[in-house]
């Protein structure tokens, strides 16, 4: 593992990007990164390397060199997306993280939008992207759809779109949230749980690249159904929020 840094003070935001196996994917989406935040924000950018057997890390190590802003924290074998973004959130140093996919179809050049969608009010926990004009099989649009569709019936919140990669949220909110496997697709409804607001993004969905997904839908499908039930389980077991304020004594 090479961490590079670029100076002891923390950076505004850290944008985290987990990937496997996406060797040809890594070089044209981090100067896209690059060229949507560099102008105005402090940044700096974590691959999490999530056991890829390809020339991932090469690649990486590669970019690392002429960006001091690059980052790469490997998983030794793959322990999926949920896990990849938390290791990425954990070694964040910002306050303010945002994640995308990493194969190309999450355009970069819509953080921006998130991070002043956030910044417009203090109570928004996350920032959520919503994909327009899906690039998907027909078969998986429909499984999509019917997710979403039973997700939000039972959850009820708020939110079309669960499975858009580009998202931002509060670094400290995340890591207060249960941890399961599967996390970041209920984000919404863990965050709403929290007591903070949601905001949307409409975000343009791009084709792949190259090579092909890979964490898929399918093969989670009976998972997710146990996951929602046990978020339906904990938004259930939580009904307030409080608001802390710590009352001051007197002045003599």
């Amino acid at each position: 593992m090479s961490e590079t840094f670029v100076s002891a003070a923390a950076p505004a935001v850290s944008v985290i990007v987990p990937v496997r196996n996406e060797a040809d994917n890594i070089a044209p989406l981090v100067d896209e990164i690059a060229a949507a935040l560099a102008k105005d924000v402090d940044f700096e950018l974590i691959y999490v390397n999530d056991g890829s057997s390809d020339r991932t890390q090469a690649a990486l190590t590669a970019l690392m060199a002429s960006r001091p802003w690059l980052r790469q924290i490997k998983h030794n074998v793959s322990c999926g997306q949920s896990a990849a973004v938390s290791t990425g959130v954990r070694h964040a140093r910002a306050g303010i993280v945002v994640t995308l996919d990493g194969d190309g179809q999450n355009d970069p050049a819509f953080i921006p939008a998130l991070l002043d969608a956030m910044a417009k009010a203090p109570q928004v926990g996350l920032v959520a992207g919503q994909r327009v004009g899906r690039q998907a099989t027909g078969f998986k649009k429909f499984q999509s759809r019917i997710a979403n569709a039973v997700r939000g019936l039972v959850l009820r919140d708020g939110t079309r779109d669960t499975g858009c990669g580009l998202k931002a949220f509060r670094r400290e909110l995340f890591l207060a949230l249960p941890y399961f496997d599967g996390l970041h697709r209920f984000l919404p409804a863990l965050v709403r749980r929290e007591g903070y607001d949601i905001a949307y993004v409409d975000v343009i969905d791009r084709p792949r690249r190259t090579g092909t997904s890979n964490y898929g839908m399918w093969d989670r499908l009976w998972v997710g159904i146990l996951d929602l039930v046990g978020v339906w389980w904990l938004i259930r077991r939580r009904r307030r929020v409080p608001r802390v304020l710590e009352v001051k004594r007197d002045a003599d």
